[in-house]
């Protein structure tokens, strides 16, 4: 865990904090941000399980994946509770823009394809402990709150792990960077706030 504090240290993303204007769109609209935050932890297991279909042979990556997509599975699970205890049903999202617009950034070809998809992923973790971050702080319901609180850790050690995974199988300078490019059309693709609450909106 050194080695990963260390890392993250000399690898700063996110170019643009989120404005107060997305935390007060999913206050007012918690049941939303709550299913779409459901969707969130589906895609993220499903991701991690992909890209171990995709580079079997990476025993690192596959090794800090698996524990990902467990974990990420565990906290569909929890997520749901809270839509059950809250008679949400669980229904299909519009995705924002966001997701579809980093990928769009990925380059088609190997390896770059490897490194701006682990890059990529480390964002979008990073943004979502950011936003967790801000919904514990700003919630107005003290056990979601508490709730949003206690995933923090481990979406921290998610992004981290994204960016120690390219770190290594990549120049450390190629990776700074390529974050660096790919951080910059992250913000920009949330400039403008999204006109439904997302948890990337």
């Amino acid at each position: 865990m050194n080695v990963l504090s260390n890392h993250l240290q000399t690898i700063n993303a996110l170019k643009q904090p989120t404005s107060m204007a997305w935390v007060e769109q999913a206050l007012a609209n918690l049941d939303t941000i709550l299913l779409d935050h459901s969707h969130c932890e589906c895609k993220a297991a499903g991701v991690a399980l992909n890209y171990i279909f995709r580079y079997p042979s990476n025993t690192k990556m596959i090794r800090e994946l698996t524990a990902i997509a467990r974990e990420e599975l565990e906290h569909f699970e929890l997520v749901n509770q809270w839509l059950e205890r809250r008679g949400i049903p669980l229904a299909p999202l519009p995705p924002p823009p966001y997701g579809a617009g980093l990928k769009a950034q990925v380059r088609p070809t190997e390896p770059d394809r490897f490194l701006d998809s682990m890059l990529v992923t480390g964002l979008i973790e990073a943004r979502s402990h950011e936003r967790l971050g801000l919904l514990a702080t700003h919630c107005p319901e003290p056990e979601l709150a508490k709730f949003y609180r206690s995933l923090m850790a481990s979406e921290a050690r998610h992004f981290g792990i994204y960016w120690v995974l390219a770190d290594t199988y990549f120049d450390r300078e190629i990776v700074r960077q390529r974050l660096e490019e790919l951080a910059i059309v992250e913000s920009e693709l949330l400039a403008t706030l999204y006109s439904e609450p997302r948890i990337h909106s």
